[in-house]
C-alpha cells in the first residue's frame, strides 16, 4: 500500500509549476498528484502535457473550478495545494477544509480581513491545518538574520527600518496582471509585502499592533504617463508592432511557457497576462510607506516602490546592543527593448559591478564586523528547495528557526497591509486587533 501523500492543486498559472514539478520530480517517493482545478482547460491541459514530457506521468485528473467539491469527493486528496488568485484563495482553503483536507496555500493567505477570519472560523471548526509558503524565510541570507538576533547579536530589537524596491521589469509586471486590481489582490501592501511583512514579524518575534500609511498610484498609469507627455496607442503589448520600442513591452507569444499558460489560455480564462502599464483600470498603489508599532514595542519604518532602476532591499534593526545592517542589490539596469541589444555587454558589466550582498554587525560599543553571507542555488535564492523539503520529506530536518508559517503568521502578515490600506483611504492609525484580533499566543 503507497504511503505517499496525496495532493490536489486548485489555480494552474505560473506559481503552481513549483510545486507541480516537485511532486512530479524529487519528492515523488513521498508524495502523489491526483487533481488540478482551474477555471481554464488549456492551462490544465499544458501542465498535463509538461508532467508527461517531463517526467512520463500519464494525465492527471482535471476539474473546472466550479467542480472544486467535486475533485476532492473523487480523488481524495490529503492536502490541497491553492495557488489561484489571491482573492479566491479563502474559497477553497475553507471548502477542502470542511471536506477532511489540511491546506497549503501561496501567499498571501487571504486579501481582506473578513475572508480572515472565515479562515479562522473553519480551522477552529474543523481542527485542519493551514500551511502558508513564505519562502523568503528559507532564504539563506534571511535565517541568517533570524540567527543573529535569536542570539542576541544587538541585544533587544527596538527599531526597524526596512526598504524595498521593485525593478521596472519586477516591479512593472504587477501592473500588467490582474494584481492592478485592489479587489483581486489587495494592493501591492498585501500581495507583495506579505512577504516583507512576514519577514519582519519573524525576525522579531512579534505581531503589528498599530499602522499608518500613506501611498499613491505615483508612476503606472494612463495619468501619470500623460502628465510626462507619455501616450499610448495599445492595450496591450503583444501583437501590437508600436510597442516592439517600449522598454515596458511583454510579449507572451516570444517564450513557449508564457504562450502556453495565458496567451493560448485567454480563449477560455478571459485572462489578459500582458495589459499596458500605462493603461486605465489600475487600482493599487506603487509609491507606499509604512509606519507600525509591535507588540512588542517595535517601532518600524517601511517603504516599497514598484518602479526603481534596481531592485532589492535594505533593512537595519537596531536593538539595544548595537545595529544589523543586512542590504541585497539583487538586479540593476532595464528590459532591453528591440534594436538596443548592443548595450548588452556594458549592462552586464555594470550588474558584475553593482550587485551586493551583505549583513554587517555595528555593536553598540565595539568594532563593527561584516559577516559571511551563505549562499545557495535555486528558486528565491535558494529558498524554494528549502521550503519544498520541510512540505514533502515525511521526516524534514529539525528546524530550530521555525520557518514553517502558520495561519496565524498568514494572518498577521496581510493585517499590516490591510491596515495599511485602510489608513490610506482614511488618513487615520489602525489598531490591527479591530480588523482582525489574532490570538496572545507566544510567537515560535
Amino acid at each position: 500500500m503507497s504511503t505517499r501523500k496525496r495532493y490536489a492543486l486548485i489555480g494552474t498559472g505560473g506559481r503552481s509549476k513549483m510545486y507541480l514539478d516537485a511532486i512530479a520530480g524529487q519528492y515523488k517517493e513521498h508524495a502523489e498528484l491526483v487533481g488540478l482545478c482551474d477555471i481554464s482547460q488549456s492551462r490544465m491541459d499544458w501542465h498535463n502535457q509538461q508532467l508527461q514530457q517531463s517526467y512520463g506521468l500519464a494525465p492527471c485528473p482535471t476539474y473546472q473550478a466550479d467542480h472544486f467539491g467535486t475533485m476532492i469527493a473523487e480523488t481524495k486528496p490529503d492536502i490541497v495545494i491553492v495557488t489561484s488568485i489571491d482573492y479566491t484563495h479563502h474559497l477553497y482553503i475553507i471548502q477542502a477544509m470542511e471536506m477532511g483536507c489540511d491546506v497549503i496555500t501561496e501567499k498571501p493567505m487571504t486579501v481582506d480581513a473578513e475572508k480572515g477570519r472565515a479562515i479562522f472560523d473553519v480551522i477552529e471548526r474543523t481542527g485542519r491545518h493551514l500551511r502558508v509558503a513564505f519562502n523568503y524565510r528559507y532564504v539563506p541570507l534571511s535565517t541568517q538574520v533570524r540567527d543573529l538576533l535569536m542570539r542576541g547579536t544587538i541585544g533587544r530589537p527596538l527599531h526597524v527600518d526596512f526598504q524595498w524596491a521593485l525593478d521596472t521589469y519586477h516591479g512593472a509586471d504587477y501592473f500588467r496582471r490582474w494584481h492592478r486590481e485592489k479587489d483581486k489582490s489587495g494592493g501591492l501592501l498585501v500581495h507583495k509585502a506579505t512577504h516583507h511583512f512576514d519577514l519582519i514579524n519573524w525576525w522579531l518575534a512579534s505581531y503589528p499592533e498599530q499602522v499608518f500609511a500613506f501611498g499613491d498610484l505615483a508612476f503606472y498609469g494612463r495619468e501619470n504617463a500623460a502628465a510626462r507627455g507619455e501616450s499610448y496607442s495599445y492595450d496591450r503589448y503583444t501583437g501590437n508592432p508600436e510597442a516592439r520600442h517600449d522598454p515596458f513591452a511583454f510579449f507572451l507569444d516570444e517564450d513557449p511557457k508564457l504562450k502556453g499558460l495565458y496567451l493560448d489560455a485567454e480563449q477560455d480564462s478571459g485572462y489578459i497576462r500582458d495589459r499596458n502599464v500605462f493603461g486605465d483600470n489600475i487600482t493599487v498603489e506603487d509609491t507606499m510607506s509604512v509606519t507600525a508599532r509591535y507588540r512588542n514595542r517595535v517601532i518600524l519604518t517601511y517603504s516599497l516602490v514598484a518602479y526603481s532602476p534596481w531592485e532589492g532591499y535594505r533593512c537595519i534593526i537596531t536593538g539595544t546592543k548595537g545595529c544589523l545592517d543586512v542590504s541585497l542589490v539583487e538586479k540593476v539596469g532595464r528590459t532591453f527593448v528591440a534594436g538596443e541589444e548592443e548595450s548588452l555587454e556594458q549592462m552586464e558589466e555594470a550588474q558584475r559591478r553593482f550587485s551586493d550582498k551583505h549583513l554587517r554587525i555595528f555593536p553598540m560599543f565595539g568594532i563593527p564586523y561584516e559577516v559571511e553571507v551563505q549562499e545557495a542555488t535555486g528558486g528565491h535564492g535558494g529558498g524554494d528547495r528549502v521550503m519544498l523539503d520541510q512540505i514533502f520529506l515525511p521526516d524534514p530536518p529539525q528546524d530550530p528557526y521555525h520557518r514553517d508559517a502558520s495561519h496565524i503568521d498568514g494572518a498577521a502578515s496581510i493585517l499590516m497591509g490591510i491596515a495599511a490600506d485602510v489608513a490610506i483611504a482614511t488618513g487615520q492609525p489602525v489598531c490591527v486587533d479591530d480588523l482582525l484580533q489574532l490570538p496572545k499566543v507566544e510567537f515560535k
